[in-house]
């Protein structure tokens, strides 16, 4: 089907593609401080660049609540991006040099200790 599509074969490894995303899981619960942090950035830019693109105060702030809304959760979803791009090399850092079968085995251990981590440390947040 993907011959129909492209002109050249494309050639997508799924082991090294369920690693990528575990790892970027992983290292997305394990630095939580850090994503919240790069999405109230990436938020507040958002906001800022589409601010000059009113001329009018009044339907800048007729729509406004819809626009901080929507720019919220694009910041959300391309917060993922630096995970993304650090899982990989970890990833593949480890198979090359554990080997093939440890980078998914590993991702799996880092992710459920960093989903554990992150669930104790929220506990501990709401406690205090």
């Amino acid at each position: 089907m993907t011959i129909d599509l492209f002109a050249f074969q494309l050639e997508i490894d799924p082991t090294f593609v369920a690693g990528l995303a575990l790892w970027a899981l992983a290292l997305y619960l394990a630095f939580a401080p850090v994503s919240d942090w790069l999405i109230d950035r990436l938020n507040q830019w958002m906001n800022f660049a589409e601010r000059s693109l009113y001329t009018s105060a009044e339907e800048f702030e007729r729509s406004r609540a819809a626009r901080e809304a929507q720019n919220t959760f694009y910041a959300s979803l391309l917060s993922i991006v630096p995970f993304l791009l650090v899982g990989g090399f970890v990833h593949y850092g480890v198979e090359l040099t554990l080997g093939g079968s440890w980078g998914i085995s590993l991702g799996i251990l880092f992710a459920i200790g960093a989903g554990v981590y992150e669930l104790g440390r929220r506990t501990g947040q709401t406690e205090d």
